[in-house]
């Protein structure tokens, strides 16, 4: 690594506009904002996946590696990404910071507390809590039912025990006794919130709008009335800043906010994006997951919120986990198989079919692994160009930046001679119940959707509370298109269950959920935090 602000400085931007954490991580001022907000933007790049499997796509790899390439061909880019959650840190996924030579450093800083982000939602959405039931304690001015309390704990932890508790035990002055709830911080709205507000401004205003309860007459009581907002703001203060670090080949990534796209909106803050496109010719983001939950997310909720227009997609795939798709078992996955390669090329069929229906020009690209075969790759470029898509090898794992030239080569030459037309899969006027109908048909594939009775009355609730016209942010298994994630591939036949839905005021869209999704994960039978220690001498190991 190098210091931080030699990284800050190849973007144009000085130690006055770097708030030190450290020699190798630096938050950035509000004062940089307005030194470059007035800058045209850079293109937009956007790099999302097929659904995952166990084999692994690689979609940070291939995203920090895209940015080491563009800066070995000469061009000015940089990476706007997610913070990892410590959920999937010690539970199964691991962390978030790339791979081999395509890494975000410092790794173990990043994946564990980073510049204390996280921690700051936790206390804020926690804080909330606490007023809320501190306000019913004192005598519940504003009428609220205990049994209609929408707001929820969290803790930034894969906790199983804390989905459904009970508070207030004890004596009378421990509280009123009611039925509780935790979900994990990257669920919780104000993540939500800090990655979707354009300033301190509009977070306290968004803050204000978060509906934590109802009252005895059924209308909402919000956080302002609860006078929150002020020392929420407090908390945030901070937090509202993008991070920067770099990359194993220095190139800059600003890394600020981590929303899951499996049950939140699965992108990077507006703020961090909106200061990369103003800070370099070419960004490259991601969205979490697949393409049907983290790409349908960026393009129907952060881009329409913030005005982004994205000029261009990167799709990722692996031969392994297209023949995942197609039947093979995890450890046969590295034998030649083109029969099950066309068997479950149909699930990266699927998503390429849905990004052209945003109006975005696709590249797919291949991370590739050792055991892959040349037979393997020729089949699947043919139908990727069959399908007017752009086509390229990764190899940024083992190479890093070099391995990324012939995709970002793919991608140079896709901005200067596809034009993009953005539009986001339906208009804001549409019903609640169409827009979830349209990323059902859409994007799942799915031949309708059906309601429980507690969903419909919500959707309708929310309608009738002036709600209709917010974007939707469906909360759904990620291995599958489907809401059953035994179903691989592209399946057909079925129909999205929706149990329930909620709104989320302040940030701005009303959550859908469908089939089994949890908000609060549990761990595995034999976690990562298994693996992980540290030695006499500080050095972290196990943590990948």
């Amino acid at each position: 690594m190098i210091p931080i602000k030699e990284v800050a400085a190849s973007y144009g931007i000085t130690e006055d506009d770097l708030e030190l954490y450290g020699k190798y991580k630096a938050k950035l001022t509000d004062e940089l904002w307005e030194q470059v907000k007035d800058r045209p933007d850079g293109k937009l790049v956007l790099v999302t996946a097929i659904n995952p499997t166990p084999a692994g796509e690689g979609k940070t790899t291939t995203t920090v590696g895209l940015g080491q390439a563009f800066a070995r061909l000469n061009k000015k880019a940089i990476i706007a990404l997610r913070e990892p959650s410590l959920g999937p840190c010690f539970g199964i996924k691991g962390g978030a910071a790339g791979g081999g030579y395509a890494q975000v450093v410092p790794m173990e800083d990043l994946n564990l507390h980073f510049t204390g982000d996280f921690h700051a939602i936790t206390s804020a959405n926690n804080l909330l809590a606490a007023l809320l039931d501190n306000h019913i304690h004192q005598g519940n001015a504003l009428g609220i039912d205990t049994r209609q309390i929408l707001w929820k704990r969290c803790l930034d932890m894969n906790d199983r025990a804390l989905r459904n508790v009970v508070v207030g035990l004890g004596a009378k002055a421990d509280g009123f006794v009611r039925e509780d709830h935790f979900v994990i911080t990257v669920a919780s709205e104000i993540m939500a919130i800090l990655c979707l507000a354009a300033d301190m401004k509009d977070l306290k205003e968004r803050l204000g709008r978060i509906i934590v309860a109802y009252n005895y007459a059924g209308e909402p009581v919000t956080a302002a009335q609860l006078h929150a907002v002020g020392a929420m703001a407090a908390l945030l203060k901070d937090a509202l800043k993008p991070n920067l670090i770099q990359t194993l080949e220095h190139t800059g990534a600003l890394v600020h906010g981590g929303p899951f796209a499996n049950i939140a909106h699965g992108c990077n803050s507006v703020r961090a994006t909106r200061t990369a496109l103003k800070l370099a010719d070419i960004t490259v983001t991601e969205a979490g997951f697949g393409a049907d939950l983290g790409a349908e997310k960026f393009f129907d909720i952060k881009c329409r919120m913030a005005g982004l227009k994205p000029d261009a997609v990167v799709l990722v795939a692996t031969v392994r986990a297209l023949k995942y798709n197609g039947g093979v078992p995890k450890n046969e996955l590295g034998t030649e198989n083109l029969e099950a390669l066309a068997k479950g090329i149909v699930n990266l069929e699927k998503h390429i079919e849905n990004l052209q229906k945003f109006g975005v020009p696709v590249v797919v690209t291949l991370n590739s692994f050792i055991t892959d075969t040349e037979a393997e790759y020729a089949f699947i470029k043919k139908f990727c160009e069959d399908r007017g898509c752009e086509f390229a090898l990764s190899e940024v794992w083992a190479k890093g930046g070099e391995g990324g030239i012939p995709l970002a080569e793919k991608v140079l030459e896709t901005l200067e001679n596809k034009e993009s037309h953005f539009a986001p899969i339906y208009p804001d006027e549409a019903g609640l119940m169409e827009k979830v109908e349209a990323v059902a048909r859409e994007i799942y594939g799915a031949d309708g959707v059906t309601y429980a009775p507690a969903a419909a009355k919500a959707l309708k609730k929310a309608e009738e509370m002036g709600f209709g016209k917010l974007p939707v942010c469906m909360a759904k298994t990620q291995y599958s298109l489907s809401d059953d994630q035994t179903k691989l591939g592209r399946p057909e036949g079925f129909t999205i269950n929706v149990r329930d839905a909620y709104v989320s005021a302040g940030a701005g869209f009303v959550v859908v959920l469908t089939g089994a999704i949890m908000t609060m994960p549990g761990l595995p039978k034999k976690p990562a935090a298994d693996s992980i220690d540290v030695n006499e001498n500080g050095v972290i190991t196990g943590l990948f």
